[in-house]
């Protein structure tokens, strides 16, 4: 899978990107990871990436000719189609589904947003997803980013210790609840201890019990994704 981030601030994700999963990701080959400076493909001598918006309006947009041109770019360097995505909080709900339908993609282009958003004719040209991580604010797309490249890479097969290990996590597994709580060593740790049923080798009471705390820590902190 190949993903390219195109972003004012390409030196915030050499920390992230060379970490965990991501790292591993990549040097497995599974990731074909590239963050492409959107500064380069700035207008004028000053290289110019943003303007004021017609209107009147408070803030700065992004220039659709300076982002437009860095996307074509980078799909002109690949053979296979992108899906190109937009980080703005105006946009769908990122979603573990959304980010295992993502990373069975060949080719992502990530836009990572900045200052009062991107001239909307870069969503209508390139015909781009837009979507967000989350009902807030943030100063810019570039953590959006990281977290959708995280969130994707960690799905391709291969990148965890087994295919097997994501299907658990909250959000992922079957039948919609969140994943229950997790023990290990010590057994008792300041008057807490270890569920007897856990250290007692019954797998079949083992899963029974697991699947029961999932089912009362949704309806505790998510009711919304309770359906019964």
């Amino acid at each position: 899978m190949v993903i390219q981030v195109v972003t004012l601030f390409p030196e915030m994700f050499s920390g992230v990107f060379d970490m965990s999963m991501v790292k591993r990701a990549r040097l497995t080959g599974r990731l074909d990871l590239r963050v492409i400076p959107l500064r380069a493909f700035g207008v004028g001598i000053h290289r110019q990436t943003d303007d004021y918006p017609f209107g009147g309006a408070v803030g700065m947009l992004l220039r659709c000719d300076v982002v437009v041109p860095a996307v074509e770019w980078c799909m002109m360097h690949e053979k296979t189609p992108a899906r190109v995505i937009l980080t703005s909080p105006q946009g769908r709900s990122f979603t573990q589904r959304l980010a295992l339908h993502l990373s069975r993609q060949d080719h992502l282009i990530i836009v990572a947003g900045h200052y009062e958003g991107i001239d909307e004719r870069v969503r209508l040209l390139l015909q781009a997803d837009e979507v967000s991580i989350g009902d807030y604010v943030l100063t810019g797309g570039e953590l959006p980013a990281m977290v959708m490249v995280d969130a994707v890479s960690r799905l391709l097969p291969g990148v965890l210790g087994s295919d097997d290990s994501a299907k658990d996590d909250s959000f992922s597994r079957a039948d919609g609840w969140l994943e229950g709580p997790q023990y290990t060593r010590p057994v008792q740790y300041r008057n807490l201890s270890v569920p007897d049923v856990l250290r007692q080798g019954n797998h079949r009471a083992i899963a029974e019990f697991r699947e029961e705390m999932a089912r009362q820590r949704t309806r505790a902190r998510r009711p919304d994704l309770v359906s019964d």
